[in-house]
Formats: structure tokens, C-alpha cells, sequence
């Protein structure tokens, strides 16, 4: 029975089983409120739009075909998952969605049972889903497992491994390869151009009118040969598709947006018995709102804004951001050397590549959601004599730590790593939090590394990493924007390992690294007002170790706190081991360590994740006075 026109049908769905009885005319008036609700929630919270504007339909589709949770649904990267989430018992808190204590912007097991695996990162749905494939076999169940991944996630090696694996096993699983020629930038790539030749193909769609034709004359038992048959015959004719070169049965293109395509296709591929099977659904990125179908990427990352308009309730900003501000920095450099050459993985806006991209279009490379190639490709660059800046966000890198091991580190090849959203990111939470650079990366022999206080000094460490030559080197800064200082004209290259000092004190030394410096200030102000004398130095660099400053630091005052926005293992336990190694600890000095806690922090607003950590100007104060003792504490009951 149909639901009444007057009568909202997504007021009547709370869970995915409230879509078995719809019909397919109520589908597609669920698909419409289920966009307007969406658009609704995130221009309230901000978040991902685009992506998850492109998949309703799918999203309905998917739900209405499968029975899940007991029916595994993986979303690739989660930021399409919005519409999914409201589907699945949490539409009455999706406008908590990233902030603090809500619902996460993406897949998150803790969070649902309709989440079976969590994801932040691209590229992981095939892998995840071939091993739940392989479970349900081994433990005898009957369960469909389904992997939703974007065409911008197949340009990951990952995928390709995992689809390689699936094809030799043969477990029955489905993988919807979501095509909407986008992922965050603008499609790069062999994939994508295979993609657009198969969907625009004149050959391929002759051959699929033709076997449509036929198959709609046939019985349903002579119509499943033939569209075998038709897939094969496009092989033919075109060569056969990569997929299914790799052993996946290939169905599509088909029309995401169009229910009346998807859910048959979904329905025979779910009734199977064979398997893998590979579905490829073409979709547009913010499907069926204007302003973000007319947005140069589709409106993939939003603030809060007027769902009229789309005007986005950007604050203004009080100093430029620390990715603008190395890319300009990059940009001027370039100009002095024409050996700089630029590498991102998929993210020229996010790391400020478009704006060298458009100073230097022959020297800027994306290379797509490609890490692990994005680093060796640079050390291959670095061969040559070129100068490669490889642009990744801190919490990406780390997709290719093997590379950066064995094709850089060990070769002591000169490439130049800027790591933009170092430390915690705010609403993204804990799966793009830029936390462990310091330790993955301080752990590598002869690897400079490099933390700016402010972007001013980030000016400094772009010149020096051109500078340098004498092997592999990183410089880490934060989201967001700066603090306000004023630009250096041009930068000047910094003495390699030499911090500095920007407060004398006598009694506690508070050493920083990297952009917690303000807040070490502030704390150093707070404790004169208890009569605590305090020195505070800027570290400038993890490694190598400024041997001197740090000794001397430890020799003239009677406690030394190092503070750094990354976690444990890194800069201060490269401190602690020094003073170790030269005695300094024998002579009483009183050592405190602080970094990010042993435990994840989820989104929040930056300055609560920051006061959440420890890493605020009142707890290092309150450090500084435990590490004094008794006489300090006295003073702060005070």
C-alpha cells in the first residue's frame, strides 16, 4: 500500500526495514525528502555534501534491496554516508553530525551496527569486505556482503589488490564502483579516462541496446544467458574490461539516480550464486541542489550555510591560513629554482597545490589517491636532481610509510615532505587527526624534521627544505589559519638543528615544538603572576635536536617541560632520551613530557580537542607547578 501524497514518507522510516513494504513510486519520494533532509542537516553542521547528495538514491536503493545490518554495507572513505546514517536510527541527531559528543562525519563501527567497518581513509571497502566475504564462508552463514567505492577511491593500488585477491577466491561479494567522475578535485588518470570511454563508449552502447532488446523478448531463464552473453560480446568487441580481466562479473554502466535501472540490477545481483560482481552505478556529485552541482568541486566539504543561496557562513578570517601560506611560500621559491616541482595525492585545494598548480602547471603532478606512489614518484624525481615537495596531509602520509622507509629514507634521497593538518583537525576527529609524524617519521635516520610555531616561521622552514640537500626532510603545520604575524618578504633558511629562546626565566624551562609555542607564552605569563620565573624556547626542529639549547636549558633551571601537539614517542622522547644519555637526569632535574594522550580524540571544536589533550596554557602551567613540588602547588591553590 502506497504512503498518502499529504503524508511524509521519510517521517514513517526510522530503520532500513521500514523500506520493504514501500513501493517504488513511495522510493522515489523517499529519495527526494531523504536529499532535502540531508541538505537540511549539513547546512546546519557543515560537513560533506556533494558526495552524499550523489548517492540517495543508491542509499535507498541499497536498503530497500538488502536486509542489513545482517547484510554487511561498507561505504569507502563514509563522507557519502550522511543519508545512510539517517536511514539507520540516527535521524534525530543527525545535526550533531562532527561535533563534539555527536555522531561522526563518517562510518564508524561504535557508532551503529549498520556501520560494519569504519572508514577515513580511502580505498579500504574491497579489502574489508572480501575479508567479511570470506568469514561468512568460513563460518558457514548466508549473508550478503556490499562495498560502495568512488571512482576517485579506485585510483588507490589497494583496490587493485583487492580486487586481484577477490577474483582468485571467488566468495560471493558485491562492490558498487560509484562513478561520478569526481573525487574531491577534478578526475586525474588512466581510471578515469576508462571510465568515461566504457560509459560514453558508441560500440559499448549499441551493444548494450541491442542486448536489452533481446532480452526483454526471452523468458527470465534465457534472458540471464543472454545478458551473459552480452557482456561477453562487449568484451569482445572492446576487449574485455579490467574488472573483469580481474575476475569480477561486470554489470553497467547503470543510472545511479534512476530506481527504476538500480533496483532491478540490485535485485538479480543480490539473487547470484556466483560471485564477485562489480556494479558500476555512474552518479553526479551533489545531485539535485544547484548550488552544489554548480560548485567547482561539487560542494565536497562545506561550513554552515543558507540553503537558499548556498552562501556558506564562512568566519572571517583574521590571518591566512597555514596551507595558503605554504603554497605562496612554494611559489616563491619556485620562481628562484626551477627544480621545484610539487606532488599531491588528490588534493590540490586541501594542500594549496592549485595555487602552485596555477603558477607552475608543468611542475605540479596529482597523482590521484596514490600515496605510496606519490612518495616514490618523488624519490624517482629526487634522482634526477630535481627538487620534489610532496604535499600530503600528515594523517595520509602514513598510507606510506613503507615507501618513505625504503624509497627515501634509506636512499637518503632528498625529497621534501609538507605535512599540512599536523596535529588535531577539529571536526574530522580521529581518523584525520595528524598525530604521529613526529614519531614515524622522527624514528628514521638522518630524517630532518621540522614544526613552525607560526607562519611566519613556516616561511623560514619552506626555504630551508629548499634548501636542503643533504637528504630526506619534513616540516609539519597545523589546520587552519595562522596567528596574525607579519610575513617575511622572503624566506630566509634556518641554521639546520638550532632552536631558539623567546623568554629568560630561572626556574622552569618550557620547551615547545611547533604551534603550542603561544600557549606556552601564556603559560609562562600565568606563572610569574605566581611569582615562577620561566624561560620558554622554541624548538624549531625534532630532529636534529638543538644538543646545546636543551642541555643548557636543563643545566640552569630546576624543571623543563617539553610540549608538542602530536603523540607520545616523539619530540619529548627524543629530549628525555639526550638528557638521559648525558646525565642530566642524575642531577635532580625535574622532567615533564607533554603530548597528545594515549587514547583518540574524537571531533570536537580545536581549541576543546586542545584543552581535552593537556595541551592548553593552564595545564602546561599546572605541569610546570606539579614538576616544582610542593612549594609550586601551594602557589596554584593560590
Amino acid at each position: 500500500m502506497s504512503v498518502p501524497a499529504n503524508v511524509s514518507v521519510l517521517d514513517r522510516v526510522a530503520y532500513p526495514s521500514d523500506l520493504k513494504g514501500l513501493s517504488d513510486e513511495d522510493l522515489g519520494r523517499l529519495s527526494d525528502e531523504l536529499r532535502q533532509e540531508t541538505i537540511s542537516a549539513v547546512s546546519v553542521t557543515g560537513g560533506h555534501l556533494g558526495a552524499g547528495l550523489g548517492v540517495v538514491e543508491l542509499t535507498v536503493a541499497l536498503h530497500h534491496v538488502f536486509d542489513t545490518p545482517g547484510d554487511r554495507l561498507i561505504w569507502d572513505v563514509g563522507h557519502q554516508c550522511y543519508p545512510h546514517k539517517i536511514l539507520t536510527g540516527r535521524r534525530e541527531r543527525i545535526r550533531t553530525l562532527r561535533k563534539g559528543g555527536g555522531l561522526s562525519g563518517f562510518t564508524q563501527r561504535a557508532e551503529s551496527d549498520y556501520d560494519p567497518f569504519g572508514a577515513g581513509h580511502s580505498s579500504t571497502s574491497i579489502s574489508a569486505g572480501l575479508g567479511m566475504a570470506v568469514a561468512r564462508d568460513l563460518k558457514g552463514a548466508d549473508n550478503h556482503v556490499v562495498a560502495v567505492i568512488g571512482d576517485g577511491a579506485m585510483s588507490a593500488g589497494m583496490a587493485y589488490e583487492a580486487m586481484n585477491n577477490a577474483g582468485a577466491l571467488g566468495s560471493r561479494l558485491i562492490v558498487i564502483l560509484n562513478d561520478n567522475d569526481m573525487s574531491i578535485a577534478p578526475p586525474t588518470g588512466a581510471m578515469s579516462a576508462y571510465l568515461a570511454r566504457l560509459v560514453s563508449g558508441r560500440t559499448y552502447l549499441s551493444l548494450r541496446d541491442i542486448g536489452r532488446g533481446l532480452a526483454r523478448k526471452l523468458p527470465k531463464f534465457v534472458e540471464r544467458g543472454a545478458a551473459r552473453a552480452e557482456e561477453y560480446a562487449r568484451g569482445w568487441a572492446m576487449g574485455g574490461t579490467l574488472f573483469e580481466e580481474l575476475g569480477f562479473y561486470y554489470v553497467g554502466p547503470i543510472d545511479g539516480h534512476n530506481l527504476e535501472h538500480l533496483l532491478p540490477v540490485l535485485r538479480n545481483v543480490r539473487d547470484a550464486e556466483f560471485g564477485p560482481i562489480l556494479v558500476h552505478v555512474v552518479t553526479k556529485k551533489g545531485k539535485g541542489y544547484g548550488p552544489a552541482e554548480d560548485s567547482e568541486d561539487k560542494y565536497h566539504g562545506v561550513s554552515a550555510f543558507d540553503v537558499v543561496s548556498g552562501a556558506q557562513s564562512k568566519p572571517k578570517a583574521n590571518a591566512p591560513s597555514y596551507t595558503k601560506v605554504f603554497a605562496e611560500s612554494l611559489i616563491r621559491e619556485a620562481a628562484e629554482d626551477e627544480r621545484i616541482v610539487a606532488i599531491t595525492a588528490a588534493m590540490p585545494g586541501g594542500t594549496g597545490l592549485d595555487l602552485f598548480g596555477k603558477a607552475y602547471p608543468t611542475r605540479t603532478f596529482d597523482v590521484g589517491i596514490a600515496e605510496q606512489h606519490a612518495v616514490t614518484f618523488a624519490a624517482g624525481l629526487a634522482t634526477e636532481g630535481l627538487k620534489p615537495f610532496c604535499a600530503i596531509y600528515s594523517t595520509f602520509l602514513q598510507r606510506a610509510y613503507d615507501q618513505v622507509v625504503h624509497d627515501v629514507a634509506i636512499q637518503r634521497l632528498p625529497v621534501r615532505f609538507a605535512l599540512d593538518r599536523a596535529g588535531l583537525v577539529g571536526a574530522d576527529g580521529a581518523t584525520h587527526a595528524g598525530a604521529y609524524d613526529l614519531s614515524y617519521l622522527g624514528c628514521l635516520p638522518q630524517f630532518m624534521l621540522m614544526a613552525p610555531a607560526d607562519e611566519a616561521e613556516l616561511v623560514h622552514m619552506v626555504a630551508t627544505a629548499a634548501a636542503y640537500d643533504e637528504g630526506p626532510c619534513a616540516f609539519r603545520y597545523p589546520r587552519g589559519e595562522g596567528v596574525g604575524i607579519e610575513l617575511p618578504a622572503y624566506g630566509q633558511a634556518l641554521a639546520i638543528g638550532r632552536g631558539r629562546i623567546l623568554r629568560e626565566g630561572t626556574r622552569v624551562a618550557l620547551l615547545s615544538l611547533g604551534t603550542r609555542l603561544a600557549a606556552a607564552l601564556e603559560a609562562a605569563e600565568g606563572l610569574a603572576l605566581k611569582g615562577i620565573s620561566a624561560t620558554v624556547a622554541d624548538a624549531r626542529f625534532a630532529k636534529p635536536l638543538d644538543r646545546e639549547l636543551i642541555l643548557n636549558l636543563a643545566r640552569e633551571h630546576e624543571a623543563l617541560i617539553t610540549i608538542e601537539e602530536a603523540s607520545a614517542g616523539g619530540f619529548g622522547a627524543s629530549v628525555l632520551q639526550l638528557l638521559a644519555a648525558e646525565g642530566a637526569l642524575d642531577r635532580g632535574l625535574k622532567i615533564r613530557t607533554l603530548a597528545l594522550p594515549d587514547r583518540f580524540i574524537e571531533q570536537d571544536k580545536p581549541e576543546k580537542q586542545i584543552v581535552e589533550a593537556g595541551l592548553d596554557a593552564t595545564a602546561i602551567a599546572a605541569a610546570a607547578l606539579h614538576a616544582l613540588g610542593r612549594e609550586a602547588k601551594a602557589a596554584l591553590r593560590a
